[in-house]
């Protein structure tokens, strides 16, 4: 059993089986269940196709009442066993009855703070590819992680406890091959049960409830997903791609197209080289000469991306990022604020107490916005003039610091197993 620990500051009910998880169901478990889960007859089903893997539930008789009620998260179980309260009236991150609205994933309710906290933090990720807290509470310093290669997904201690019985965390931790509970077959165990089309709920409590005017993509299940197709401007992000398990080793088929001239690149080239999937773009790295001012960037990458748009009313995932190294102007980064609708995330590169680069970011990717510190005046001169000390030495990547911000596409495109290449180079 994968345990991680969070580095990062800061379904289908039983009847109709979710189509991405019941693959994965072996015989073997079903004495485990109340009922047994009944599954599609579908040939890409077969429940003899993929070796066994462990699901934990706890009956009703590990959640009896305690002598006196428990404070906090930990009385949920007395609350809904004793006292009879819908689990929906009850907030699965904190036990607050101040219900704001209901738990995207699992039925239960979320209170107004930690909901706030949810929709921060559900779409960071660590260094080694996994969401950075806990899928239900988006807290937690050290999560259980499913084992399902397609997840990227864990769990808190406190969550599991509290929800699917005591000590239910150190079974799992026991356990080889553990599936969580969005990539399990059976919906529930213990008090934790995954909601019905939970990816049709994410979407829809990020539109509900995000302060942020652009729209979020559903989720796609892991059958459905297809290779990211990219179209790189100014700056080539394949290394960073690779690296993340983006682009299949190997192939001879390139989803990466890379322009750094598009001066003459007009509507119907794009339309015949794409459709893509992501869009990049980039101004210079600092120190590096170029013969247009920072602005022309600007224009070309949002003059492009209206060509690589999907049509309206398409409902595939389509995502795009500006990078911007501290070229543009004050002037130039109101405008694209404007014509990108969005302040930019600027992220920081800080080796020990050193602060020794930074990006501005302009994304739809989920959490990019999670990621915002904003520099001083006197860091960012700083930084300029670091940077064009540096002018003579080779430049790195322009999508080095913005590299994590791209995780999040493994809820919507197909995944490869990455090189050995670490996150941070």
């Amino acid at each position: 059993m994968a345990v991680s620990s969070s580095g990062t500051p800061s379904p289908q009910s039983l009847d109709s089986p979710d189509p991405d998880s019941a693959h994965h169901l072996d015989k073997q478990w079903w004495p485990l269940c109340e009922t047994p889960p009944a599954v599609a007859a579908d040939p890409a089903l077969d429940l003899e196709a993929e070796s066994s893997m462990d699901v934990i539930l706890v009956g009703s008789s590990e959640l009896a009442s305690p002598s006196a009620a428990p404070a906090g998260r930990d009385h949920i179980a007395h609350e809904v066993k004793v006292n009879q309260r819908s689990i929906e009236d009850i907030c699965l991150c904190c036990g607050s009855s101040r219900v704001h609205t209901q738990h995207p994933l699992f039925e239960g309710g979320i209170c107004a703070p930690c909901k706030d906290n949810f929709l921060g933090a559900l779409f960071l990720y660590d260094d080694d590819g996994y969401q950075s807290y806990c899928s239900i509470c988006a807290s937690g310093e050290t999560l259980l992680i499913c084992e399902n290669p397609d997840c990227t997904r864990g769990y808190c201690f406190g969550c599991f406890d509290a929800l699917v019985g005591p000590g239910s965390s150190g079974r799992v931790q026991a356990m080889s091959n553990w599936l969580c509970p969005l990539c399990a077959p059976i919906s529930r165990s213990g008090l934790l049960r995954r909601r019905r089309k939970w990816r049709a709920r994410l979407k829809a409590f990020y539109q509900q409830e995000a302060e942020s005017p652009l729209e979020m993509y559903q989720t796609v299940p892991v059958w459905r997903r297809e290779p990211v197709r990219v179209l790189s401007l100014f700056g080539d992000i394949k290394k960073e791609l690779s690296s993340l398990g983006f682009v299949e080793q190997g192939s001879d088929a390139d989803p990466l197209m890379h322009l750094d001239d598009v001066t003459d690149v007009v509507r119907r080239d794009v339309e015949a080289w794409g459709p893509f999937d992501l869009v990049f773009g980039s101004t210079p790295p600092l120190g590096q000469a170029c013969d247009r001012s920072p602005g022309w960037y600007l224009f070309q990458f949002h003059r492009v991306l209206q060509y690589a748009r999907p049509s309206p009313g398409d409902p595939r995932p389509f995502f795009w990022m500006f990078l911007d190294n501290l070229r543009l102007t004050s002037d130039d980064q109101a405008t694209a604020a404007r014509f990108l609708e969005m302040e930019p995330a600027t992220l920081q590169d800080v080796r020990g107490r050193a602060l020794q680069g930074a990006v501005r970011v302009w994304s739809n990717i989920p959490a990019v916005s999670s990621r915002h510190a904003a520099l001083a005046p006197e860091e960012e001169l700083s930084l300029l003039a670091q940077g064009w000390q540096r002018a003579r030495l080779p430049s790195e990547g322009p999508a080095r610091l913005a590299k994590s911000c791209f995780l999040p596409l493994r809820e919507y495109f197909k995944y490869f197993p990455p090189s050995s290449l670490p996150l941070h180079e």
